[in-house]
């Protein structure tokens, strides 16, 4: 298979005294480690994506969980036979997925925890309803079988449908699930707090349930937060449910407008990428800001002097445990 590089997704609900002065030794152990991606650090807890060396990430792993407050992390691991980011941040933030939820805290309140294997043996049950609350963008490319979707466009708009949902499904079973497990923490403890009563969650999320589940039942592909847009999750009965926003013909090839102003993400075919050189319409392909199309409908971000070692003012390897 010849991959080199892990990509890891996680997240943990712990309280971090100091988020400030926490972010700036992780991003220190980070560079150390020669990793990439996104980390949020905040009170509550941490959120990453992050790729490097196999060995590098089987480290930082190591560490993390040397860390009492962290030891609980469950780490879903995929394989890549290069860096999956081209840039480290690691940033402080109010919450570590934002849903304006200040209040809830899943260390005391949440949904319960399904396995894969016991959230595949219920998914289809008559007093069961299976609650996707990811955003369009992402559910639009790929979502399990008959799963109830949500139109939004951020996370943080998923406290306003609940009033629509306790109308229709208030007397069945939740079974909330998302990319990685992280959104359903919260969502799961507001459904509880809303009145429902037997609300559950897919422990790891869409990756974890191709993982250890083949992915059965889940339709097209999981949408990633990573240079890799959409990763497939199914090796049982595998489909893909997206069409072309153009021509509407079956895709997904998920691309962004190569109109920068516009940089609408969705699912493009080939044929009509190369037809509008990259961009979603004609009004778009026509706009004097559009960028160059390579056939790939990726535009990676300009780097701009990009130096991972701004704002720090030691070298990298001061005061850094591994």
């Amino acid at each position: 298979m010849n991959k080199t590089h892990s990509i890891l997704l996680y997240y943990c609900y712990a309280p971090i005294e100091d988020p400030e002065a926490f972010r700036e030794q992780h991003h220190l152990l980070c560079l150390e480690l020669n990793l990439l991606g996104r980390i949020i650090v905040s009170k509550e807890g941490l959120n990453g994506t992050i790729s490097g060396l196999i060995e590098d990430c089987e480290k930082y792993m190591a560490a993390m969980h040397a860390d009492p407050r962290f030891a609980k992390t469950d780490f879903k691991v995929d394989y890549s036979d290069k860096h999956a980011f081209t840039k480290l941040h690691v940033r402080t933030k109010a919450e570590i997925v934002h849903s304006g939820l200040l209040h809830i805290d899943p260390n005391t309140r949440t949904g319960k925890h399904l396995a894969p294997k016991e959230f595949k043996e219920m998914k289809d049950r008559d007093d069961v309803v299976v609650l996707d609350v990811r955003s369009d963008y992402e559910h639009s490319v790929g979502r399990f079988k008959n799963a109830v979707t949500l139109d939004i466009e951020n996370f943080r708009e998923f406290p306003e449908k609940v009033n629509e949902l306790k109308e229709k499904y208030k007397d069945k079973k939740i079974l909330t699930y998302c990319t990685g497990g992280i959104k359903c923490e919260k969502a799961s403890a507001f459904l509880l707090e809303q009145g429902f009563e037997d609300v559950y969650q897919l422990h790891g999320g869409i990756i974890k349930y191709g993982m250890e589940a083949g992915g059965e039942d889940f339709e097209g592909k999981c949408y990633v937060f990573d240079n890799r847009v959409a990763v497939d999750v199914n090796t049982v009965n595998p489909t893909v449910i997206s069409r072309c926003h153009v021509c509407d013909t079956v895709s997904d090839r998920m691309v962004n407008c190569a109109n920068p102003v516009c940089n609408l993400h969705v699912p493009i075919c080939e044929a009509c990428g190369w037809e509008l050189d990259g961009a979603c319409s004609t009004e778009c392909k026509e706009h004097p800001e559009k960028r160059p199309y390579d056939g790939t409908g990726y535009y990676q971000k300009e780097l701009n002097g990009y130096n991972p070692l701004k704002g720090f003012n030691r070298k990298k390897k001061t005061d850094v445990q591994v």
